[in-house]
């Protein structure tokens, strides 16, 4: 059964081989991670897990984070990004969750899921109610978030923007 671990080593073979299958993310952090030798990827799975220290280094605006990975043994099948707070480019768009599942896993429930299990992480690090964002044409992550608890708070450009409760009692949805 798949659950949420912290960034591990033991999975490196089939991150690896998924990072390497066309539509992998090219997300800044996971682009390269098809070419990471041993120590590289020991040193961004420690890197990955310190981002969610406060004083931790990371690049000029973005806040700490806790990065999860849902995986199925040592099988590798999507990650999801928590972060702290939000700045005003997240309330844009990111919000506090972000998530991507690799494609020869896509279509299994394994995102909806994956966020389920995610929203009680969220709710222990103080958030009440997380702002989940996603493509207008993005109608899987949309079923995803609603399927959670989402209310749509608006649209945003080319960005819906979702508040869902990450715990048992529905919260208010933040105003902008």
């Amino acid at each position: 059964m798949a659950h949420l671990v912290n960034p591990r080593t033991a999975v490196a073979a089939s991150l690896r081989a998924a990072a390497a299958e066309p539509g992998w993310e090219v997300r800044p952090g996971y682009a390269g991670a098809a070419n990471l030798d041993d120590d590289a990827f020991t040193a961004w799975v420690e890197a990955l897990i310190d981002d969610a220290r406060e004083g931790s280094s990371r690049r000029e605006g973005f806040v700490p984070s806790t990065n999860l990975w849902w995986v199925e043994g040592d099988r590798y099948l999507s990650r999801v990004q928590i972060r702290h707070r939000l700045t005003a480019h997240l309330r844009e768009a990111g919000g506090h969750v972000g998530y991507y599942v690799v494609p020869r896993a896509r279509r299994r429930g394994h995102a909806g899921a994956m966020l389920a299990a995610a929203l009680p992480v969220a709710a222990a690090l103080g958030i009440e109610c997380a702002l989940l964002t996603c493509d207008v044409g993005n109608t899987a992550s949309r079923r995803v978030i609603e399927a959670n608890g989402g209310l749509l708070q608006d649209q945003w450009g080319v960005m819906l923007r979702y508040w869902v409760p990450t715990g048992p009692t529905p919260a208010s949805p933040p105003q902008p």
